[in-house]
């Protein structure tokens, strides 16, 4: 009886301790389950945070760049702006002198009229026939005749140019009118261009204030950027025609060359092919389709069209260890439109202008290694200079940028479509 008891109370406290077991598990198990909610919860809190400021950043980095290109443009259209009050100012100092001497030449044709009036006049009823019919012969009269067709025809003449020269008073008089408005419109436009960039530049200091440090960093070196170009092109500006007229020069001599080669060539296609198969060192084994070979051997892409914020940096850079003091080499042949060391920005630069119609720049070359001049003649594959780290510069880097024509900072385009 005792021993049945026993084994009762036994399976008693085993059901009520695999009880309380089971609420335990199903407490913890709900628990953990709670946890790992709420951790997903706050995970998907920051994700959300994460990508709003992301987003913030953006829209910042984007709303600077956005008043950068409307600087940019006011910048631009007070400058045709400019151009075109200058060329007012001549026309209408051209005009009035114009006018002057129109108004003069028209003077005289009145003097000389008013002369032939009173010649008129003094000879009282005398007329042209009176004066035929008193010829003594025929000889006479044929000579009276001359004389008589001769004054018609003048008089005729001064009349009619009096009249064109009173004519032309009156357009250049007009144009002058014209000119004078339009000059009145552009300064007017101007000063509400004028304006405009002011408030730009001051809204944009108030979005590069919001940046964040590295953001900051990076615009600042757009600006100086910027500024530093627009002497630079004002120096392409300066050599443009002379660039031109070599280019030209060449792209004509090249012609000749390659037309030359090809019928001094035709006849010997098969052991040329067999040779050509051999030689494959030259640079142009490595030529992009655009011709374009790497501007630094070895050595990839680190920062690309746009930078890690995503400000646009417009150019590509090449670096990577080792990399101080590699040649940099002309990435076509053509002719050195100038060069120059800089304390900011780009500090030792070259920009090379290449027979197809586009611009090379090659920045933060190693000090003192610039090895070409403005207006040289360069080949495919020369070296230009080193890879340094002047300028505005964290550490030994290629700045590469290609520029359409006419080479200006406003014509950058993708260096990666070209390499």
């Amino acid at each position: 009886m005792k021993k049945t008891i026993l084994q009762i109370l036994v399976i008693t406290v085993m059901l009520v301790l695999l009880f309380q077991y089971n609420i335990f598990a199903a407490n913890s198990t709900s628990t953990l389950k709670n946890e790992k909610e709420s951790n997903n919860q706050e995970i998907n809190n920051a994700q959300s945070e994460l990508k709003e400021v992301q987003g913030q950043k953006s829209k910042a980095v984007s709303e600077v760049e956005n008043l950068d290109s409307k600087i940019t443009s006011c910048e631009n259209e007070i400058d045709e702006l400019d151009n075109k009050i200058t060329t007012l100012n001549q026309d209408i100092e051209t005009s009035e002198e114009e006018v002057k001497k129109l108004e003069s030449e028209a003077q005289e044709m009145e003097k000389l009229l008013a002369e032939r009036l009173v010649l008129m006049y003094e000879d009282g009823n005398t007329s042209y026939m009176d004066f035929l019919l008193s010829s003594e012969s025929l000889t006479d009269f044929l000579s009276k005749y001359y004389m008589v067709s001769e004054l018609a025809s003048y008089d005729s003449d001064l009349l009619e140019k009096n009249a064109q020269k009173k004519k032309q008073v009156v357009e250049e008089k007009t144009k002058l009118e014209s000119n004078k408005t339009e000059l009145a419109t552009s300064k007017s436009q101007k000063e509400k261009t004028q304006t405009e960039l002011e408030s730009a530049k001051k809204e944009k200091s108030q979005q590069v204030a919001q940046l964040s440090g590295e953001e900051k960093e990076i615009q600042q070196h757009i600006d100086q950027l910027k500024e530093d170009n627009k002497a630079i092109d004002a120096q392409i500006a300066a050599v443009q025609a002379q660039i031109q007229a070599e280019l030209q020069k060449q792209k004509q001599s090249s012609s000749k060359n390659s037309s030359s080669n090809k019928n001094s060539n035709s006849g010997s296609n098969a052991n040329e092919n067999s040779d050509s198969d051999d030689d494959s060192g030259g640079s142009n084994s490595s030529s992009s389709s655009s011709g374009f070979i790497r501007p630094v051997s070895g050595y990839s892409v680190t920062t690309g069209w746009y930078y890690s914020s995503g400000a646009l940096h417009g150019a590509v850079d090449f670096s990577g260890s080792g990399i101080s003091g590699k040649p940099v080499l002309a990435v076509a042949d053509g002719i050195v439109v100038t060069t120059a060391a800089l304390t900011s920005s780009y500090g030792n630069y070259i920009i090379i202008a290449h027979y197809n119609g586009l611009y090379t720049l090659y920045a933060h070359g190693q000090a003192g290694s610039i090895a070409v001049s403005q207006g040289q003649k360069v080949s495919q594959g020369q070296q230009i200079m080193r890879v340094g780290s002047t300028g505005n510069s964290t550490g030994p880097h290629l700045h590469f940028e290609v520029r359409t024509s006419p080479g200006r900072y406003a014509n950058r385009v993708n260096p990666l479509n070209y390499l």
